[in-house]
């Protein structure tokens, strides 16, 4: 994340449910480091990963660190996943102005352009 060039960090715990647990790590402090930096967490709605839980995307929120909702798609069909990601946004209490995606373009692009 202190790569200026890095905006969002993807996959932030690994988890792949019932196949890889999360990375034994503290994400109270990758969280604030994200939030230091303005870099956003990426919250997977892969159906297999839902990389953040809703848990953790509270955590988020509560401190203030802004939630990238992605498909995680390799395909057009991976798409409709992004309904899982809402789905888990909403489980943690998110709301709009949490999440840069719904964000108009000139700001999403601001958001980014660190």
């Amino acid at each position: 994340m202190d790569n200026r060039h890095v905006s969002i960090l993807a996959h932030p715990t690994g988890r792949l449910i019932e196949e890889c647990a999360p990375y034994d790590i503290d994400m109270d402090r990758v969280m604030k480091a994200a939030k230091e930096r303005g870099c956003c967490l990426e919250l997977n709605a892969e159906p297999d990963r839902l990389d953040l839980t809703d848990v953790a995307a509270k955590a988020a929120k509560e401190l203030g660190v802004q939630i990238a909702i992605s498909t995680d798609a390799h395909s057009t069909a991976g798409l409709a996943y992004m309904r899982y990601g809402v789905d888990q946004a909403r489980r943690g209490w998110l709301e709009p102005s949490d999440v840069i995606n719904t964000r108009p373009l000139r700001e999403l692009k601001k958001l980014i352009g660190r």
